[in-house]
């Protein structure tokens, strides 16, 4: 989680940069062992641990709560999933985005988050 939280923070600062520059390339290597070698191998764990708990336990079948939490697990994986993407266009040297969009979508995955966290503590249906 700490990784989906530090991601955009780099994409902040390599935002302000130019590319090609030396800072430049240090942010690229960052990003892309950050999502090489924590980011990804994490939500593929908690995929299937997520799954096989939900299934095991049987609450897919009855918990509302679960169904609504699930949903937000699905839309971290799209955050995910565009940090990866722009992960590349910063390889690439193609961001077009401003260092004002990596921090407002910084706050994506603590929303998210505390969404989750409500929904599996409470269980409110």
């Amino acid at each position: 989680m700490a990784a989906m939280l530090y991601l955009p923070r780099l994409f902040v600062y390599h935002a302000q940069v130019g590319a090609g520059t030396p800072q430049s390339e240090t942010f690229k290597v960052m990003e892309r062992r950050l999502l090489k070698a924590i980011m990804n191998p994490a939500m593929i764990a908690v995929w299937i641990t997520g799954l096989w708990l939900a299934i095991s336990s049987g609450y897919i079948k009855t918990a509302g709560w679960l169904h609504v939490k699930l949903l937000l697990v699905i839309l971290m994986s799209g955050v995910h999933g565009f940090l990866s993407a722009s992960t590349r266009r910063f390889a690439n040297d193609a961001n077009t985005r401003s260092p004002g969009f990596y921090r407002v979508l910084n706050e994506a995955p603590t929303v998210l988050l505390i969404g989750i966290v409500i929904l599996a503590v409470v269980k409110p249906f």
